[in-house]
């Protein structure tokens, strides 16, 4: 039976696929990805699937529309016009994401 092994470098990153493993059942699976994909790199995590339970949804389907296809600039403050009493305003927000995105940068250390 062939297995799927999906990686994780560190805590809050993406799993990622790394290769495949052929084993008879799930607790030999854990061990040989265990063993070919977290042995030498670091690991957080590893997520071992049976290939044939993976779904797939391919954009050349019909009727599928897959990302890049909307137009969302609306979801940013810096596309708007606003007066002086909302620049302050978003000027403390802009700091604050900074500040939140430093803290996360710091946590992941």
């Amino acid at each position: 039976m062939k297995w799927e092994v999906f990686r994780q470098e560190k805590k809050k990153d993406y799993h990622t696929h790394v290769g495949n493993v052929h084993a008879p059942n799930a607790e030999m699976a854990k061990q040989y990805a265990q063993i070919m994909h977290a042995r030498r790199k670091p690991a957080n995590s590893l997520w071992v699937v049976p290939k044939e339970d993976i779904e797939e949804v391919h954009a050349d389907e019909q009727g599928i529309e897959m990302g890049g296809t909307t137009q969302k600039a609306y979801r940013w403050a810096t596309n708007y016009n606003t007066d002086e009493t909302f620049a302050e305003e978003i000027e403390d927000s802009q700091r604050e994401q900074e500040q939140a995105e430093k803290d996360l940068a710091e946590a992941d250390k």
